[in-house]
């Protein structure tokens, strides 16, 4: 990725920022990303609260249908990060 790009990351988290409502948020995000890209952020939000409740590897993976690759990264931040366990 270039440094461009990370440069633009202030403007997109401003204008996250901006947004008031769950309707502003669909609004929004409907038109920034493709519903592939919204399923998977949706379904790691759901696996990562699946993990602080306490369930088992095979049941997230069984309700969220989500690889055991990207469940481990989430496993990660969860336990090592600090954004799910501040915002979820």
């Amino acid at each position: 990725m270039s440094e461009d790009i990370k440069n633009s990351y202030g403007e997109l988290f401003s204008a996250i920022l901006n947004l008031k409502t769950e309707q502003d948020c669909e609004i929004f995000f409907k038109d920034l990303c493709t519903i592939k890209e919204l399923d998977s952020m949706a379904q790691r939000v759901k696996a990562a609260k699946l993990l602080i409740d306490g369930e088992t590897y095979e049941k997230i993976i069984s309700k969220t249908d989500i690889s055991s690759a990207t469940l481990s990264r989430i496993s990660r931040c969860v336990k090592y990060g600090e954004g799910y366990k501040k915002f979820l």
